[in-house]
């Protein structure tokens, strides 16, 4: 291709904010265990943003974004910029600790409620706005951290949350009656207003205002409020000019309304099915007067682009912006940082990846295909088609008897025995559970001592009969607490598990495992996401001696543990090459045969985890129904093949559940778990309405907090949900796993809640 777009730019929305080896984590946890000052702690943020700033120009990025760091959540960010801070967290000493306040709740305020960033893994922090609420502008972060880029030289572009997605990812929770937080526009624009005339002052060219919220299904009555939203905006006097991006997914309906606006620029993706963007920019007569940012890497999974196709697609978008520029899909944060830290993977696997780093050089080169001749880059394409010819071709990737033996699942292995009803009996029959039967999710706390034993196995400093006794000595005391405390259905801890995905990818053919490959999740949490390269089986037992083990210590039932297909590709980087569907029936099979094996083996109860089925739930109403399908079918088909008398559970967190209810139900799990405690229980009476007929436990404790719920908290909690779902089909549990809490906390908490739920017994 000869092109004559020397206008072009290569750029990013934003990049991961922990730095190679999760410094930003450590400075964080290190202010919140008081061995580092607030100071010690910006200096080390400031430290890793000029790196990161640092890396993106000499990679070669033309434009270069800020404001899209954060110390927690960006979100978040966006509430103390226009100071929506609750009237609970207001009385924090300092700044920084209102906002770790805002995130994690202290003794006497619960932090704001935390939810998934649209179908990903982040986690971000729910803005609570009510009708009496009042915003003050504070523009010191965005101000501050451009002129920090600028102290070294580059003019970046600001990005900020837009105000229709702040406003929509937001929530009264006072739930007034004909009041939603979009009726604040008129509050909250012209700060943006006031904002973007601060940032022209400091001498920003252009900012970036990110809508994500319009690729979701939105009304006429929304649609009009972004038209008129982005006129105002776009009237300012004396402002940057305005680039609106939108990722994760189409704009459809949303695309001509911007596409008419006096912005001056918008940002798409045309990767998966929001690569309808480009039939849907065609229809609207393209944005002639507009620069166009064209997300042609994705920014969500890790492999390597095909860089012939993206510059193909890219020629066809010349055509119909003012100007092209080359991007990810999405911020860079939801990939990990360099896949040249991984030197324990094949070189040749290793060629078929791209982290945040390597997605860099492909963005740049696919600018240079634009601006120079082709032969400039004639060498990196040739590279590339054969990393991804060795990637099909390799023996990993098909394996014909896993392909045959989805191709033989039939409906009846889908479906249980018997209905719930029948199953019910035989269960407490088997398992003479007590009203409000009270349990955990299924993890303690990962001690110090853990992951210290786990470093000195892979370093080989313990050997296996060592650490297995370690790990056994865990479970012992893992047992005996929930015994002391009162429990009725036991967990044995998964002290032997690094994560609850990880674990089982490490056990399962066709997975990879990476050693640096982090991920924020939320805050400071950062998972490892394994990779699914090939086709799925399980080639021995993940879980069993780990179960038997704990249940030959107590003559109560415990719980085995494993985490369910959905969920197992949610939080991996799924395979691109074949439909995730398929992909989930293989990891279902895999693990209906732990759960066969759990049974045989006396295991009572078995919980199969799908936190993640909501959260991947296709943004676009128009295709759910086809996920949900295969989402149902692949939970039914790792669980369906046991007796009555064994109890399945399942377990979901942080998530709106009302668009699934449905396929909650058509689960058929004998109990579910969910999170319920930050939105005080909301679900119960969702799940009422939806007519769930089988058993629930509402979450009474929000383990993502530090705080220890009282007795009286958590009670208020069991009257709620008894008021709305019948008390003998509800369990008692925390909201999620106790992995990141510490022990002084658990043994208190799970104290009260035993002791609430005693006295709802009685």
């Amino acid at each position: 291709m000869t092109s004559t777009t020397p206008t072009s730019r290569a750029t990013v929305y934003g990049y991961p904010r922990q730095g190679a080896d999760r410094e930003l984590k450590k400075a964080i946890e290190a202010y919140w265990k008081g061995r580092i000052d607030a100071d010690a702690l910006l200096a080390a943020a400031r430290e890793l943003r000029l790196r990161n700033l640092a890396e993106l120009r000499d990679a070669g990025v033309d434009d270069i974004p800020s404001n899209h760091f954060s110390l927690y959540d960006h979100v978040l960010d966006t509430a103390v910029l226009l100071g929506a801070v609750p009237e609970r967290h207001r009385g924090a000493a300092t700044k920084l600790d209102r906002y770790f306040a805002m995130a994690r709740g202290t003794a006497d305020a619960p932090p704001l409620e935390m939810t998934k960033w649209f179908d990903t893994n982040y986690h971000y922090l729910v803005p609570e706005l009510g009708p009496d609420t009042r915003f003050s502008l504070d523009a010191s972060k965005p101000l501050e951290e451009f002129a920090e880029a600028r102290e070294q030289g580059v003019t970046t572009r600001p990005v900020l949350v837009g105000p229709v997605t702040f406003l929509l990812l937001a929530k009264d929770p006072t739930a007034t009656a004909g009041f939603r937080p979009l009726d604040l526009l008129d509050r909250i624009v012209p700060l943006y207003v006031d904002l973007l005339w601060q940032l022209h002052e400091a001498g920003a060219d252009w900012v970036q205002l990110d809508e994500p919220a319009l690729v979701t299904d939105q009304p006429a009555d929304v649609l009009a409020e972004v038209a008129g939203t982005y006129a105002t905006l776009a009237a300012a006097t004396a402002r940057p000019k305005i680039l609106v991006a939108s990722y994760f997914d189409r704009l459809g309906d949303a695309l001509p309304v911007l596409a008419k606006s006096p912005v001056e620029g918008l940002a798409l993706d045309f990767t998966n099915n929001a690569a309808a963007n480009l039939g849907d920019l065609a229809r609207v007569g393209g944005i002639l007067d507009k620069r166009l940012v064209a997300g042609v890497v994705n920014g969500r999974n890790i492999w390597a682009a095909d860089l012939t196709a993206a510059l193909s697609t890219l020629g066809t978008l010349l055509g119909l912006a003012d100007s092209v520029d080359v991007a990810a899909s999405c911020s860079l944060l939801h990939v990990p940082y360099d896949v040249t830290l991984e030197t324990g993977l094949d070189p040749e696997i290793a060629g078929w990846l791209s982290f945040a780093r390597q997605k860099l050089a492909e963005i740049v080169t696919l600018r240079r295909g634009l601006t120079e001749d082709r032969s400039a880059i004639e060498d990196t394409l040739r590279v590339n088609a054969e990393r991804l010819a060795s990637r099909a071709a390799s023996p990993i990737v098909k394996v014909p008897a896993v392909r045959e033996r989805v191709a033989a699942v039939t409906d009846a292995d889908l479906r249980r025995v018997s209905p719930y009803g029948k199953r019910r009996q035989a269960q407490q029959a088997r398992l003479h559970l007590p009203e409000l039967p009270t349990t955990t999710i299924g993890s303690f706390p990962q001690t110090a001592e853990l992951r210290k034993a786990r470093a000195a196995l892979r370093a080989g400093n313990l050997d296996q009969s060592a650490y297995t006794e370690a790990m056994r000595a865990e479970v012992r005391a893992v047992i005996a607490e929930q015994e002391r405390i009162g429990l009725d259905v036991l967990v044995h801890g998964e002290p032997e598990r690094n994560d609850m995905v990880q674990y089982f990818g490490e056990r399962l053919t066709g997975f990879l495992a990476t050693e640096h490959g982090w991920v924020q999740s939320y805050g400071t949490r950062y998972v490892r996401p394994p990779l699914i390269a090939g086709d799925v089986a399980r080639p021995e037992p993940m879980t069993v001696e780990w179960a038997t083990y704990a249940q030959s210590l107590t003559g109560k039932p415990v719980k085995g543990m494993l985490t369910g297909p959905v969920t197992m590709l949610a939080w991996s980087f799924v395979r691109d090459d074949q439909p995730e569907g398929d992909t989930a029936r293989q990891v279902a099979l895999a693990l209906r045969d732990e759960v066969v094996d759990l049974e045989a083996a006396g295991i009572p109860v078995i919980q199969v985890d799908e936190p993640a089925l909501r959260e991947t739930l296709p943004l676009r109403t128009a295709d759910r129904a086809a996920y949900l399908d295969w989402a149902v079918a692949s939970f039914r088909l790792s669980t369906a093949g046991v007796r009555d008398d064994t109890q399945i559970h399942t377990h979901m967190c942080y998530a709106e559940f009302g668009d699934v209810l449905q396929a909650i139900v058509d689960m058929d799990a004998d109990v579910i778990s969910l999170e319920a405690a930050r939105s005080n229980m909301a679900i119960v009476a969702d799940l009422a309405r939806a007519g769930y007929p089988n058993e629930a436990g509402p979450g009474v404790w929000d383990i993502h907090s530090p705080r220890v719920p009282s007795v009286e908290e958590i009670a208020g909690h069991l009257r709620t949900a008894a008021a709305a779902f019948p008390a003998e089909r509800l369990w008692v549990n925390p909201d999620c796993g106790l992995k990141t809490r510490g022990y002084p906390e658990v043994r208190a908490t799970l104290a009260n809640l035993v002791e609430a739920t005693l006295r709802a017994r009685a």
